[in-house]
């Protein structure tokens, strides 16, 4: 059973501020937990939804199936949204929904190998139809990509020493299971570290994760291509859960939202100066009390939301 805790539900969703008849995007299907709200709003409207996870997609589509019948689910990359929601003859649209990171089925299906606490074949492919895993990555990967993976995607201060442990566990036999690169990390990592910080082994599977699914460069090509599909008074709301997307989205949103090339002293600010997008929220929204107590997931999550305001 496909079964998913939303984190920011209602927050991301009113952030979208839904028109009825509006065409709307759910970049991250996952368990529909945010598509279903959004298609309760809906009357005339159309809601279009990317995953690339079969079971996700099964499970979704009985819940949206008993809201209505105004989406349709593409099994796909969001990295392809612009190509795929040209197929459908949709060029602009009125909101676009990200809600990045892994969903807790696939953290919680120990067989997908994204989770440290379970035994499982290395694997953390969102895509169970790619062919680069997180086993050759980790049996393939030269040292000095490791370390790179590791320092970029994880901020692993003990990079050099894990990547190293790794290298001289694969001479002796082939690294199978997340146990087994667990085992690796913890003898990596000193004794006095791996007391504080949670799991010693989080940021190296974070970091695989990552490279695993090219999940930043796939992001950074889909905000800029969500950004160009919105109509006047679109929007764009965005959930992530580590610094890395964060900063993209951040980063991205204010470069479209700010002032650029205005010359000093101008009593008015040209039409043609003046950006095109504002944000909603200058600071990240992040989880009530309320919701940090009944969702631990929800602890590192941010919201950020930006709105056309002409094109």
């Amino acid at each position: 059973m496909f079964n998913h805790v939303t984190v920011l539900l209602n927050e991301a969703v009113a952030g979208l501020n839904i028109k009825p008849e509006g065409i709307y995007v759910d970049c991250t299907l996952g368990g529909a937990g945010h598509s279903c709200e959004i298609l309760k709003k809906l009357t005339t409207g159309h809601l279009y939804c990317f995953d690339q996870d079969d079971v996700a997609i099964g499970a979704a589509k009985e819940r949206l199936e008993k809201i209505g019948n105004q989406f349709t689910i593409i099994r796909s990359n969001f990295k392809n949204i612009k190509n795929e929601l040209s197929y459908y003859g949709i060029n602009k649209v009125d909101g676009i929904l990200f809600d990045l990171g892994v969903s807790s089925p696939q953290f919680d299906d120990g067989e997908r190998g994204f989770s440290y606490n379970l035994d499982a074949r290395l694997d953390m492919r969102m895509d169970r139809n790619a062919s680069l895993d997180a086993h050759y990555i980790v049996n393939h990967y030269s040292y000095e990509q490791l370390v790179e993976i590791l320092y970029k995607y994880a901020d692993e201060k003990f990079a050099k020493q894990i990547a190293r442990k790794i290298e001289k566990q694969r001479e002796i036999k082939s690294i199978d299971t997340t146990f087994e690169l667990v085992e690796i990390i913890k003898e990596a990592i000193p004794a006095y570290a791996r007391r504080k910080g949670g799991h010693p082994a989080k940021r190296t599977f974070q970091a695989l994760r990552i490279a695993v699914n090219d999940e930043l460069n796939v992001f950074d090509k889909a905000l800029k291509d969500s950004l160009e599909l919105l109509n006047i008074n679109g929007r764009i709301a965005v959930i992530t859960f580590h610094s890395l997307e964060d900063k993209i989205c951040k980063y991205t949103f204010n470069d479209v939202a700010k002032l650029k090339d205005v010359p000093k002293g101008l009593p008015v600010i040209p039409l043609e100066m003046q950006p095109k997008f504002k944000l909603i929220n200058k600071k990240a929204i992040v989880a009530s009390d309320e919701e940090l107590k009944n969702n631990h997931r929800a602890h590192s999550a941010k919201l950020r939301v930006i709105e056309r305001v002409m094109l």
